[in-house]
């Protein structure tokens, strides 16, 4: 007989090399999400920021600067979110490169 060599099909985990890594690839870019709520409200997320930074101090700088309200949620998965009240990505995205926290090229902007 003749030996063939044949792989039996698994099941493939396509992020099996991204916790392996250490985790996913939100530790380089700073993610900046527009979430809809009802009718015309909209939500603004920051994702992604160096855990050594001071959220809280960002926040507080966010509201007073934008007119609008917000705050920090811990989640498991992915850490410290920012919250923002309306759609501020693009205010968000200057404010950051602009008080030296992240560069142009760590932003991406996702939404509409």
């Amino acid at each position: 007989m003749v030996d063939l060599d044949i792989q039996i099909p698994t099941t493939f985990d396509p992020f099996a090399e991204a916790g392996e890594l250490g985790g996913t690839g939100t530790k380089e870019y700073v993610h900046i999400r527009i979430q809809q709520r009802n009718g015309k409200k909209s939500l603004t997320t920051v994702q992604g920021l160096r855990h050594d930074l001071s959220y809280e101090k960002i926040l507080k700088s966010l509201k007073k600067d934008f007119c609008c309200n917000g705050n920090v949620v811990k989640d498991n998965e992915l850490g410290k979110i920012i919250q923002l009240q309306g759609d501020q990505r693009k205010n968000v995205s200057q404010f950051l490169v602009n008080a030296g926290i992240v560069k142009k090229y760590q932003i991406k902007i996702h939404g509409f």
